[in-house]
């Protein structure tokens, strides 16, 4: 089993567009998509939850487009 992780990778602004886009069609198409973060390969199924996280803590903003699956439903 795979150890816990919790990271942060900071992509330019082409290859952010590059994975978005490559996110995009996957959902659309109801496929799995598969995307390498800090040197571990993840396969996200197409049955993941999808949702939109939006943090304010004074005056600095985040907004965090999470996918989550759990493992065994690849």
């Amino acid at each position: 089993m795979p150890a816990d992780r919790d990271l942060e990778k900071t992509y330019s602004r082409a290859q952010f567009v590059q994975k978005l886009r490559r996110l995009a069609d996957a959902i659309e198409t109801g496929k799995p998509f598969n995307i390498q973060v800090a040197g571990e390969r993840l396969r996200i199924p197409a049955t993941a939850d999808f949702n939109i996280e939006h943090e304010r803590e004074g005056t600095s903003e985040e907004l965090e487009f999470q996918l989550r699956w759990t493992r065994d439903a690849e």
